[in-house]
């Protein structure tokens, strides 16, 4: 034991954990935590222009690192603006750290008015982290990292919270640091293994549906050995995107699309209801279940309340997505599964179905993507914020490369996409980082520009600028008889990422994009392209007109009781 104080055990505790950048922003409250990290010489401190950006670029940290991210605020309005990120990261089962301060010890729960106080302020993200604990003495504090760090390696990662008053802090008293958690994944009995592989081995038309959770697992490599070996093929949910190369000769790539009135879709759908056994790797299932209901579902989860949500005949299989494959694979190949034929031209047909529909369709949004897939490096990360855009790319921008597409997953944060990409960045400098985001979104978090600045944190952000939140605007116009306050006042982007020290670059037409993302790459530094664009029409083929009725444009069945 040591005599230290508690923010002094909180770094060194973090150090000990390989935390080497916490994302904060210093503050009252915290003053004992922000002493200590400065002199901790493993881990260094990136000082954000507001708390929403610091949950954020953890998240992004973490995705791109396969490590836990770590954020820092003070309580109350610091915390309540760092939620934001933590429903991102919760929702796409990201492992992020928030540290928040607390008032001081004796105060907390008396409604006394304190600095930033708020009653019972980790109740505000309860059902955005999965887990808390408050450390109230500097002896405390070295168990609740302990245990902060081994929730987010097991189970399913999510965010965690702890709590630290200003006192504990600055308080000095004896101390037991401990080491990190030796951390042992889950796999299914040899039993539940077997049954599994010989219902696979003895289907007829078998299909993986790949989530998310292949990703936090690093199963990437894992998933493709087992679609090799077994000629099953491959559909990621848009969580899943890149645990599978889209050019793969068995992957059908991303068949889910928010709009589900698109040609192509139905296509995909009916590929999904042939399947006789559904193979879920780490996937939530959020549209329902994809194959029909006769199929079989083997379900791979580390979460359990996951396992058998989706449909009654399922084999549940509770592990790790990594381990789960690497001893499921041995019994599939003695089960006689590696025996199947490729269905590669039946994959390749459809690709080429989906391709034609795009064609036929013209729909505005494609060529732009094409443009921006070909200026952009294959190894490069992407972050799409909510816009008009990322919509499509989550069915039809092609990936490469493990964890390099980043989405807002069902939270739909409009705005996180800049700071997460600074995020990322920070995790991975030696890597290509690109932000694509609407004139709306970017300017939530525009000022961590000075940020970006600051650090070097060379990221390059398209923003396609249309003066307007262009979705609302056009749901407004078309079920609710016109639109209403969507329209945006907007800097000129060029010279407002000029003022900040980046580089502000314009394109002319949106398919420029393809030489000035190159462009942007070779200046080493913060770019801003402003891309202007004007109104998009909702892409859909007229004979499934009727599925476009979203369900926030009419009156449900149940939303009034009589």
């Amino acid at each position: 034991m040591v005599t230290m104080s508690g923010g002094e055990a909180l770094a060194k505790s973090l150090a000990r954990e390989g935390v080497e950048v916490v994302f904060g922003v210093p503050g009252i409250q915290i003053y004992g935590i922000i002493a200590a990290l400065r002199d901790e010489p493993g881990i260094s401190m990136i000082s954000t222009r507001h708390e929403q950006a610091t949950t954020y670029m953890a998240d992004g940290y973490a995705r791109a690192s396969g490590k836990p991210g770590v954020a820092l605020v003070v309580p109350g309005v610091g915390l309540y603006n760092a939620a934001s990120g933590l429903t991102n990261a919760y929702s796409r089962s990201s492992p992020v750290l928030l540290i928040a301060g607390q008032i001081p010890r004796g105060a907390m729960g008396k409604n006394l008015g304190a600095v930033h106080e708020v009653m019972d302020q980790g109740g505000a993200v309860r059902f955005v982290t999965k887990w808390q604990r408050q450390a109230l003495r500097p002896r405390e504090v070295p168990d609740a990292v302990f245990e902060g760090f081994r929730q987010m390696r097991t189970g399913r990662p999510r965010p965690v919270l702890i709590e630290i008053p200003p006192d504990a802090g600055v308080e000095r008293e004896e101390v037991m640091l401990r080491n990190s958690a030796r951390i042992s994944r889950i796999v299914p009995s040899p039993e539940d293994l077997r049954e599994a592989a010989e219902v696979i081995a003895g289907s007829r038309t078998p299909l993986i549906f790949a989530g998310g959770g292949v990703a936090r697992s690093d199963a990437e490599s894992a998933l493709v050995r087992l679609v090799e070996a077994t000629n099953i093929p491959v559909v990621t949910s848009s969580g899943g995107k890149g645990t599978i190369a889209d050019s793969h000769p068995l992957s059908y790539g991303s068949c889910f699309s928010p709009r589900g009135d698109r040609q192509e879709m139905n296509q995909l759908f009916e590929v999904m209801q042939s399947a006789d056994v559904v193979i879920g790797i780490g996937a939530r299932f959020s549209l329902g279940n994809p194959a029909g209901e006769a199929s079989t579902l083997v379900n791979i989860n580390i979460d359990d309340t996951e396992l058998t949500r989706v449909q009654s005949n399922t084999i549940p299989l509770h592990g790790d997505a990594r381990a789960t494959i690497e001893a499921l694979l041995p019994y599939l190949i003695e089960a006689g599964a590696g025996r199947r034929s490729s269905p590669a031209e039946a994959v390749q047909a459809a690709r080429r179905l989906i391709a034609y529909y795009d064609i036929r369709l013209r729909e505005p949004q494609y060529p732009v993507l094409e443009a921006v897939q070909r200026g952009v490096p294959g190894d490069a990360f992407i972050v799409w914020d909510v816009t008009q855009f990322s919509y499509y790319a989550r069915t039809h921008y092609q990936v490469s490369h493990p964890k390099t597409y980043i989405d807002s997953g069902y939270s739909f944060n409009l705005g996180y996409a800049f700071p997460t990409a600074l995020g990322v960045k920070v995790a991975r400098p030696d890597r290509p980082v690109i932000c694509m985001a609407g004139d709306g979104g970017f300017m939530f978090n525009s000022g961590e520009l000075s940020t970006a600045i600051r650090y070097g944190i060379n990221v390059v952000t398209v923003v396609f600028r249309n003066d307007s939140y262009g979705n609302v605007a056009r749901d407004l116009d078309e079920s609710f008889g016109g639109t209403y306050e969507t329209d945006l006042h907007n800097p000129d982007f060029v010279r407002f990422a000029e003022s900040f020290g980046a580089v502000g670059m314009r394109a002319n037409d949106p398919l420029e994009l393809e030489t000035l993302i190159p462009l942007a790459l070779e200046r080493r530094a913060p770019v801003v392209i402003d891309v202007p664009f004007g109104e998009m029409e909702i892409p859909r083929a007229p004979q499934f007109a009727p599925l476009y009725n979203l369900p926030w444009t009419m009156p449900q069945e149940g939303l009034i009781n009589s």
